[in-house]
């Protein structure tokens, strides 16, 4: 299997960065997420795993909500701001473990739910797959796999343009942002694939794909339920 934190990206493993994650990342509202998994009937007893949690914007408040959340990220600097804001807020129903999509290994019941942002396209397409199949296998039939990610909803003739907007709409303040130098060096490293890709591995790893939503030709959201037919 390959080293996980090889493929985290550099600044990930950076406390400096980790410091200034949130700010960068915008801080994401989780709000949106913890509505798709009530939607589908995830509630105060239900047990949620957030791979790739990053700093803990959508683990903390999913452990507000729900019954149980496993916050899981690979990266050493991460895990240590998780714990100290869980600690802080007195989460007892938080547990947080340094590991990745291809070395966490789910202990319990099933879970209800999995939530991953921005985290699987680290990963090459092969090694996607394989999540994919890891995280079907850690739920029950019927449960929720919430992903947002960069994947991309054009054709590749289409690459130049699309990737012109974006950055030309870029923050201008790394410390304030993503820019343009930002994005150019996701794409030269890291492993955000096609949506016309993506979708047939979501289905090859049992999953039915029940909402979809674009934002700019590169950000989606899935919502997507294990199906009761796939095994394991």
């Amino acid at each position: 299997m390959i080293d996980e934190l090889a493929y985290a990206g550099p600044e990930h493993l950076d406390p400096a960065f980790v410091a200034g994650y949130d700010r960068k990342q915008g801080y994401p509202d989780p709000a949106e997420d913890l509505d798709a998994f009530a939607a589908h009937g995830l509630d105060a007893g239900s047990a949620v795993v957030d791979l790739g949690a990053g700093a803990g914007q959508f683990a903390l408040a999913a452990a507000g909500r729900f019954g149980h959340v496993t916050a899981v990220d690979v990266s050493p600097a991460m895990i240590t701001v998780l714990r100290e804001r869980a600690d802080a807020a007195g989460l007892a129903n938080l547990d947080c473990l340094r590991a990745g999509f291809l070395s966490y290994q789910h202990q319990g019941p099933p879970a209800d739910g999995v939530y991953t942002r921005n985290a699987l396209h680290q990963l090459p397409d092969f090694f996607k797959a394989l999540a994919l199949d890891r995280i079907a296998r850690m739920l029950r039939p019927g449960g929720v796999l919430r992903l947002r990610d960069l994947i991309y909803d054009f054709r590749p003739a289409d690459a130049e343009g699309i990737f012109k907007d974006w950055f030309d709409h870029a923050a201008a303040d790394p410390a304030e942002g993503y820019t343009g130098a930002d994005y150019a060096e996701h794409i030269r490293t890291e492993f955000s694939t096609f949506r016309w890709l993506l979708e047939p591995m979501l289905a090859a790893a049992g999953f039915e794909i029940v909402t979809v939503e674009f934002e700019r030709r590169l950000y989606g959201a899935y919502t997507c339920i294990k199906r009761p037919d796939r095994k394991g």
